[in-house]
């Protein structure tokens, strides 16, 4: 780029410096004026050998000399921004008859008119002038001719470019040229950039370094034909499928164009073994469960063929449940796994006397980056018990009731958040659909399908909309025989704030019964001042569980406190139900992403 004789600069530098020449002094402050960029004023400011000195005193000589240095210090960090022939006046007024006052160093500034790109001729000779999408990369590179030259964003452009070479496997790719001429008397610029991408190279062979696992286990991961084109996706894909086994600390995954063979570049993966063992152990206190412990075993992996066990434990008062799941890892079709779950459950609460017992066998996987699926097939056993009184007189007598089903289920879910993300996902979704035939291992016939969604809307980086909504229905004509674990209940953190779990849909006494149906809908603003960590939310939700056609809806408002923290967003909900003036406020807390 041209710039000004160092001697002109100089006489511009201190010209520009206005007031009578300096004795010794301090100086106290550094004020920037005429720039309404905060990025500018910021480089300016880091630019600036005077404010390295604030708080000390200075010699004539010296102060002088940083007063000149001042303009071409300022001028130098406006370039970046396209400001290449600003006005800039550095005044330094002071008090003669007070040598010990501290003086304000005040520069204004006046931009000028910015350098704008009058030319741009970029280029890419080679295999890679032919690819569409480094074609799509120069078509987009910014600054275009008209726009103000920001280095920043010229930066940034050329470096997608590089990137984008060596992502597609052009591990030759090298500049042939790469000039930009700036004439400052005409505020322009002409871009002159030219690559050689050399040959896109191809997938080589794949290598697993690890010791603990049957050889040949993890090249199933690799979904990839050997010779085919390199490209970076292909790797992270692989890194995510490795990542989800949850068998590694860590894992390293190097492409090396220097052993290629015959334009084949091998793969290198280092695989470093997590600890085998996980055990978790908790206190846990629920409104309706009462006070319990959690205790948890998972064995990241049982042997050399990858077999997985976890077994989980939640003992309350009132609930008591325990799950316990082998995993087998599923590699073909779609990454997943093979899963024979036990579960079992024993609530008395205010809401349900239930007693569950269901064994499950399922096969999951993952069909897309934000596609998830299971099939799976249930067998269950479970009784439960509400009270009634004969013919509408005596005391309530406890009945039990006894279900046995099986039953197919599959369940389909999007997600396109990040693991662990603070911003809630755009849109996430899962469908549940399931069904049994009275006969064939279940008590009565059904059909039944449950819809969730939730979708956000960011307004820059300090607030969000999120609408959230679930509706299920079950086709069935033995509603009385269905048992509560396939039947739809509202009221509670995930469903209708304001209300307790299982509060809200039919009742008999104090019993929650479930319904065939379910709609809820819920609205919430969230807000974070400065776009910091800490922030606050209002919301709305409304819903009902009901068997009739026509839904009682129930409304519940509330306000709440937010954290984006380290492991994702961190919720306190308060909320009140607007159906019951009596009701009391309910709080929430909920920790990470959900649906």
């Amino acid at each position: 780029m041209r710039r000004l004789p160092r001697l002109a600069t100089a006489a511009i530098a201190l010209f520009s410096v206005s007031g009578p020449a300096f004795a010794a002094a301090t100086i106290g402050k550094v004020n920037v004026e005429g720039l309404d960029d905060e990025l500018m004023v910021e480089n300016v400011n880091l630019a600036l050998s005077l404010n390295e000195v604030i708080g000390q005193r200075l010699g004539e000589s010296r102060l002088e000399y940083l007063l000149s240095e001042a303009v071409a210090q300022t001028r130098e960090a406006l370039e970046p921004f396209g400001y290449y022939t600003p006005q800039i006046e550095v005044a330094a007024p002071r008090n003669e008859a007070d040598d010990n006052e501290r003086i304000t160093v005040t520069i204004r500034v006046d931009k000028g008119e910015p350098v704008r790109v009058r030319n741009a001729n970029l280029t890419i000779d080679g295999e890679g002038g032919e690819d569409r999408y480094l074609q799509e990369d120069l078509e987009a590179f910014r600054p275009q001719p008209g726009e103000v030259f920001d280095h920043t964003t010229y930066e940034a452009a050329k470096l997608t470019i590089v990137r984008r070479l060596a992502e597609r496997g052009y591990f030759d790719a090298d500049f042939t040229h790469r000039r930009v001429e700036v004439t400052r008397a005409e505020h322009a610029a002409d871009i002159d950039l030219g690559w050689v991408s050399g040959i896109r190279y191809d997938m080589g062979p794949t290598t697993f370094h690890q010791d603990q696992f049957d050889p040949g286990l993890l090249d199933k991961l690799v979904y990839w034909e050997e010779g085919s084109y390199y490209h970076q996706g292909k790797l992270d894909r692989l890194r995510e499928s490795l990542t989800g086994l949850d068998y590694f600390s860590s894992i390293d995954i190097q492409a090396d164009p220097d052993e290629a063979v015959d334009g084949r570049v091998p793969i290198d993966v280092n695989l470093a073994l997590a600890k085998r063992s996980i055990y978790t152990a908790g206190l846990s206190y629920g409104s309706e469960s009462g006070a319990g412990i959690r205790l948890g075993l998972d064995r990241r992996y049982l042997n050399s063929r990858g077999h997985k066990l976890s077994t989980q434990l939640d003992y309350a008062q009132k609930r008591k449940t325990l799950l316990t799941q082998y995993r087998i890892p599923a590699f073909k079709w779609l990454d997943g796994w093979y899963t024979v779950a036990l579960q079992a459950s024993d609530e008395q609460t205010d809401y349900i006397d239930l007693r569950h017992l269901e064994l499950i066998g399922s096969r999951s996987g993952q069909i897309s980056e934000n596609w998830t699926a299971v099939a799976s097939l249930h067998a269950l056993r479970e009784r439960w018990r509400y009270l009634e009184t004969e013919d509408g007189n005596g005391e309530p007598e406890a009945l039990y009731r006894y279900a046995t089903f099986t039953y197919p289920s599959f369940k389909l879910d999007y997600l396109n958040a990040p693991l662990g993300s603070n911003r809630p996902d755009r849109f996430a979704g899962s469908l549940v659909l399931r069904g049994g035939v009275e006969g064939a291992g279940s008590d009565a016939n059904f059909l039944q399908a449950h819809l969730r969604a939730r979708w956000s809307r960011e307004f820059g980086s300090n607030s969000a909309l999120i609408l959230r909504g679930e509706y299920g229905h079950t086709f069935t004509s033995e509603l009385v025989g269905m048992p509560p674990s396939l039947r739809f209940f509202a009221g509670g953190d995930r469903s209708i704030r304001g209300y307790a779990w299982r509060e809200v849909g039919p009742r008999i006494g104090k019993y929650a019964l479930g319904a065939k149906n379910v709609l809820t809908a819920s609205t919430e603003y969230e807000y974070y001042p400065g776009g910091g960590p800490w922030g606050g939310a209002v919301f709305v939700d409304t819903g009902s569980a009901f068997d009739d056609s026509t839904p009682d809806l129930s409304t519940g408002i509330g306000f709440g406190l937010r954290w984006r923290s380290p492991v994702g967003p961190v919720r306190i909900d308060i909320a009140h139900g607007l159906d019951d003036p009596d009701s009391q406020f309910q709080l929430y807390l909920n920790i990470g992403v959900d649906l």
